[in-house]
């Protein structure tokens, strides 16, 4: 039973340790601004409006060719 409470102990110290060090890397992170999350939103809207269209002319140019065998 004491070596339990010995452990329990010793964990919670860790933990302690461990979220203080989570705290201090938190304070370290830059966090983007409003503007850059937005200008990154778009960009991320765009390219995969790029990708549909790409993969949207693949399965047209795959439809043609399966069309001309048949």
């Amino acid at each position: 039973m004491a070596k339990d409470v010995k452990k329990n102990k010793k964990n919670n110290k860790k933990t302690e340790g461990n979220i203080k060090g989570i705290k201090k890397e938190m304070k370290l992170v830059k966090w983007p601004s409003f503007k850059e999350i937005i200008k990154y939103t778009i960009a991320t809207i765009i390219f995969c409006i790029i990708l549909i269209f790409f993969f949207e002319i693949i399965k047209l140019i795959m439809a043609y060719i399966r069309g001309l065998f048949n």
